[in-house]
């Protein structure tokens, strides 16, 4: 496995070169220029004041020695220095830490928002957590290192400044200084991939955590049924454990460099401290400017142990912003061919030799042809697999398909704004999902600018409103998270009503498989024919009500269509769909029932 193993890059992980990267990072700094002219201001006030300091003292120290009076005038120019220094820094990190939180702010936006546009497909195969991941810890992490940034630019500009004053005072010295420089950045470079790459690494096991975090928490009701609570926390230890040995590593690896960067450092101020003696001994010096070059090399190389460090954490930042850019740069799979307006959409559902597989080795339609009238309803049925939820999926626009057309009145589906089309779709899926709020909010997400009338007048259209009666405050309720306060068949209806205040062109419904009384699964078909009289329908149907409303019945088998119908046709036929219906549909059906009641009364009679 390796020192660096057992974590890999999700498919759209990206590396960019270091030059590409900054340049990215410019553009957003760029955004807010005007706040960066303050920073830029504090930066260089705060340099050459820091520089100053230790020329005062050297000032100070050869005053002594020559036996003049400006002690006070020096002490004050100390003291106005501290007090300059202060306040330009305090304005320097108050400036800076707006900025900064505004670029992760922005960085957190565009991030959500290319997750936000991301297709299902890239969803089948990257963990939600992992993304979650990206737009919080990964977005943090890399304004933090700008802040420390901020203070490695402000030490070398300060450095530069104090470079300028010793190379005035003595060549010698200065140019003992600068010699021993480039060890100090060859040691840092030197590090430069080994630290990218564990930093990457740390960055990775913490999205592998927060996945995890997220899963067990989101799937916290089935442990507990299970009673597999041990075994969640035990997967969580696991994870857990493989971050700790990641970020162990990656500190080893980062903190070798500091011992070779402090035996460098030690060196180069012995070298500093022999040759500047011999100069004052010789008298090429004062005893001030020594002093001056001893303070120097130490202000000189603080930025420099400093850059070491940030050396690190700035690889720490750029594999975080590299995550980051990686997401917003993931390609869709669906791409659209031009984005004329859909708002003349009416249902005409037409697939021309469509060829689709989630993967090039698992095909699931091939040369797939069907021509679905506007207005009609049909229903799909099929054993798992044969392709119902993917023909779904493909009018729905979630997947790219293969080869072939699909086309929408006549134009191809890819002509489409994909926004617009989509809100020409009312779709239902198998499984409701409802937001934390009330009933009434939840019904409102398809259209916002329905009115309060408008619902009550469509909730009250099912069943005479006798469903809101079983409801605590009614559309007020809050339906709780995911719709947990909610029964299934509660769930399913307010997803309908969802879709009924949308008023779409072409309705699809994945029907649920759960079962539900038979009061809530009446006024569950009320609301679907409701829809049916105003919709292209495609139904993927678990209920016999449902299939025996449809207009046609389509009867898939391995991706093809081996049986159409309604449903007297297809029961005389005694196919496939016969088969399907004594499978699944058969107990549903009302002889049915009414024959089980007949001959348990007989064998209660017996």
């Amino acid at each position: 496995m390796g020192i660096f193993g057992g974590l890999d890059a999700d498919k759209y992980d990206r590396q960019y070169s270091d030059a590409y990267l900054a340049k990215r990072i410019t553009n957003y700094i760029f955004k807010y220029r005007r706040e960066m002219v303050g920073v830029v201001v504090g930066f260089v006030v705060l340099a050459v004041v820091a520089a100053l300091r230790p020329i005062l003292i050297a000032i100070g120290v050869d005053a002594l020695s020559t036996g003049g009076n400006t002690e006070v005038l020096i002490l004050g120019a100390l003291f106005v220095s501290a007090i300059i220094e202060y306040a330009a820094n305090w304005i320097r990190r108050r400036m800076l830490s707006q900025v900064i939180g505004k670029l992760v702010s922005q960085m957190r936006k565009d991030s959500f928002a290319a997750a936000v546009e991301r297709d299902l497909a890239f969803y089948d195969t990257n963990k939600t957590g992992k993304v979650v991941s990206r737009i919080t810890s990964d977005t943090q992490e890399f304004g933090d290192v700008l802040l420390f940034t901020s203070d490695v630019i402000s030490q070398l500009i300060s450095v530069f400044v104090l470079l300028f004053v010793l190379l005035n005072q003595s060549a010698l010295l200065t140019a003992i200084i600068l010699v021993t420089t480039p060890a100090f950045f060859g040691v840092t470079l030197l590090f430069r991939n080994i630290a990218r790459r564990v930093t990457r690494q740390g960055s990775r096991a913490m999205a592998v955590v927060n996945d995890n975090i997220q899963e067990s928490v989101t799937g916290i009701s089935v442990a507990k049924n299970f009673r597999r609570e041990a075994m969640i926390y035990d997967e969580f230890t696991e994870v857990n454990m493989l971050s700790y040995r990641t970020n162990l590593r990656r500190g080893f690896v980062l903190a070798m460099i500091f011992p070779a960067m402090q035996l460098l450092i030690g060196a180069a101020i012995a070298i500093t401290l022999y040759a500047g003696a011999r100069t004052v001994l010789e008298g090429t010096i004062t005893a001030g400017v020594w002093y001056l070059f001893i303070q120097g090399s130490e202000r000189f190389f603080f930025p420099v142990i400093n850059l070491a460090a940030f050396w690190s954490q700035f690889q720490q930042g750029l594999s975080a912003s590299e995550r980051v850019f990686a997401l917003i740069d993931a390609e869709n799979t669906v791409i659209q061919t031009n984005s004329k307006p859909a708002d003349g959409v009416h249902g005409h559902i037409v697939f021309k030799g469509v060829k689709f597989g989630y993967t090039d080795d698992a095909i699931i339609l091939d040369d797939f042809d069907i021509d679905i009238k506007q207005g009609e309803s049909v229903a799909f049925v099929g054993h798992t697999g044969a392709g119902k939820s993917t023909i779904a999926k493909l009018v729905a626009r979630f997947y790219e398909f293969q080869d072939g057309q699909i086309l929408i009145d006549g134009q191809d589906i890819r002509g489409f704004n994909l926004q617009d089309y989509r809100s020409r779709l009312g779709i239902v899926p198998q499984q409701p999902f409802l937001f934390s709020g009330t009933i009434m909010e939840n019904i409102r997400y398809a259209r916002p600018s329905a009115s309060d009338e408008e619902i009550i007048e469509i909730a009250n259209s099912i069943g005479g409103g006798e469903w809101l009666e079983t409801l605590p405050d009614g559309l007020n309720s809050d339906v709780g998270e995911r719709g947990a306060r909610l029964s299934m068949g509660q769930r399913q209806l307010v997803s309908l009503l969802r879709v009924m205040v949308q008023k779409p062109a072409i309705f699809i419904l994945d029907e649920a498989t759960a079962s539900v009384d038979p009061f809530t699964e009446l006024q569950i078909q009320e609301a679907v024919d409701l829809i049916l009289s105003q919709s292209t329908s495609i139904l993927i149907a678990h209920r016999l009500s449902t299939v025996r409303s449809a207009d046609r019945i389509i009867v898939l088998k391995e991706g093809a269509i081996i049986e159409e119908g309604n449903h007297e046709q297809l029961m005389e036929q005694g196919g496939h769909y016969a088969e399907l219906y004594n499978t699944y549909f058969r107990h549903q059906s009302l002889s049915y029932v009414e024959g089980a009641k007949s001959r348990l009364t007989e064998q209660v009679g017996d």
